[in-house]
């Protein structure tokens, strides 16, 4: 191979790679890493700072090292947020807005992220989830998740498309095939989706083929094994999964990018560089390789690279198939990396219209409440590698600061039931933990007054309670809605049999 050459693939090779950095400065190697053709960079929760301003900021500097970079992060509104990590999202969830089923709600809600994004020259946001829910106990899908309804997962993931990329903002939608019928976290492990062909088409493909006639800019893959697909590859390396349905069979001819790397899904068992190979051959165009958290810098990078090379160099990896991901990339970035624009008055409209989303989601009926000032327990769980430490969204009940405590340091439920006032409980994923769940049982039996509040997918087994309250989702505009039927109930505003005067 001739020195042009093997510069040239080289340079293909970095630009085919998201990679990421610890904290919130510019690392010294990143300017240098972008003139050599790096393909983008992807913001973590160990990028963020206290407020959203402080995480634009971020980006803008990010951002003006080069247009052609691809500048990206999580933000699906609700749970998953990056820009509003450190208070909570203003936006609903998925979740909540597939409760209210408004297609121009959801495409105003999109848009205004997408003007949000756009204002620190956030190009591409990893988002919508298309994921159809099918499964009640998914640990990592939940109210990401527009509905266990394939036809109305798939309207909305449509309109979250159009209004996102009216703003100037590439959509890509996850996880393809579909994430939603599984019982493991592909963080942590290698999901199995064992559905057949015809089920797959019927319930996961809905929403993917309606992001495609959308036209979606990007699609992200799950490290997912769908035996009916490919019985030995998960599918960000399998090329019946990602060529032969994705782009020959959907005929999709956006971007393909990957989850990330260092997922144990991916790569638990044969690295990051191999899996990223393995990706590339397989149809993926750009790479992510994971949020750096073994603090190893531009090495994590660089192992990539050599590895696509060498991949190439031994034909393992055709030059071709390289050559088109770097171009697609290059496409990508042509038509949606124009840099940073203030933001318009869609933010404040979908502020707006993210409270009256989530008002109408919070369907469950309360009867009245005893006189008093609430006592307020938020019992904090454990939350998937998604969502990671963002904020919860409080209550907004005036003069209550709630007391937070773990499965560890549960109060005993009579201490509990010997209060006086209203006692209210919120909760993620109440039954995911049998301590957890045991002790609510044991509360609510001694106070059959007390509301639980599920913030998290709510789970069947919560009927067994007299009085829950689910927000789906913990964002600010999903608990303030259940904050706003507890108060009033404080207030007489509910009769006795919880229907609103």
């Amino acid at each position: 191979m001739s020195s042009a050459t093997s510069d040239s693939v080289r340079r293909d090779a970095l630009r085919v790679i998201m990679g990421a950095f610890e904290g919130e400065a510019i690392p010294e190697w990143l300017p240098a890493l972008v003139d050599d053709g790096l393909g983008g960079i992807c913001l973590y929760g160990n990028n963020l700072g206290d407020s959203s301003e402080s995480v634009l900021d971020l980006a803008r500097r990010v951002g003006a090292l080069s247009d052609g970079l691809v500048l990206t992060l999580d933000e699906e509104g609700g749970d998953v947020t990056r820009l509003h990590y450190g208070h909570g999202s203003p936006y609903p969830g998925n979740a909540v807005l597939g409760r209210h089923d408004d297609v121009e709600t959801t495409a105003q809600v999109a848009r205004g992220i997408g003007e949000e994004l756009k204002s620190g020259g956030i190009w591409l946001d990893l988002a919508p989830d298309a994921d159809v829910n099918s499964n009640p106990r998914n640990p990592v899908i939940g109210t990401r998740s527009f509905g266990a309804d394939p036809a109305l997962v798939a309207r909305h993931t449509a309109a979250w498309v159009t209004g996102l990329q009216a703003a100037g903002v590439a959509a890509c939608v996850k996880h393809f095939p579909g994430h939603g019928d599984t019982e493991a976290d592909s963080h942590l492990a290698l999901p199995r989706v064992d559905a057949d062909a015809a089920t797959l088409r019927e319930r996961e493909l809905v929403p993917f083929t309606a992001a495609a006639r959308a036209g979606a800019a990007a699609v992200m893959t799950s490290h997912i094994v769908l035996p009916a697909l490919d019985a030995e590859n998960p599918a960000t390396m399998s090329r019946a999964v990602l060529t032969g349905l994705l782009r020959d069979e959907l005929a999709y001819e956006g971007l393909i990018v990957t989850d990330a790397l260092d997922m144990a899904g991916a790569s638990a068992t044969i690295g990051v560089p191999a899996a990223a190979v393995r990706a590339l051959a397989a149809g993926a165009d750009l790479l992510c390789i994971g949020p750096n958290l073994r603090g190893r810098g531009v090495e994590d990078i660089v192992d990539v690279v050599d590895a696509i090379v060498a991949a190439v160099d031994d034909g393992s990896l055709a030059r071709d198939r390289l050559r088109d991901a770097a171009a697609r990339v290059d496409a990508l970035a042509a038509t949606y990396g124009t840099g940073a624009r203030a933001a318009d008055a869609d933010v404040v409209a979908a502020g707006l219209a993210a409270g009256e989303v989530a008002a109408a989601a919070v369907q469950d009926a309360l009867g009245p409440l005893p006189q008093g000032t609430p006592r307020v327990l938020q019992v904090r769980a454990h939350a998937n590698l998604a969502v990671g430490e963002a904020a919860w969204g409080d209550l907004g009940l005036e003069g209550v600061v709630p007391r937070v405590v773990d499965a560890d340091t549960l109060p005993a439920a009579d201490e509990l039931a010997a209060g006086d006032g209203p006692l209210v409980v919120v909760t993620r994923g109440a039954t995911n933990v049998a301590l957890v769940w045991d002790w609510l049982r044991a509360v609510t039996e001694r106070r059959p007054d007390a509301v639980v509040v599920e913030t998290a997918w709510p789970s069947p087994d919560l009927h067994a309670l007299p009085r829950v309250l689910r927000t789906w989702g913990s964002s600010v505009t999903a608990t303030r809605a259940a904050g706003h039927v507890i108060a009033e109930a404080l207030a007489g505003a509910v009769d006795t049999t919880g229907a609103h005067r």
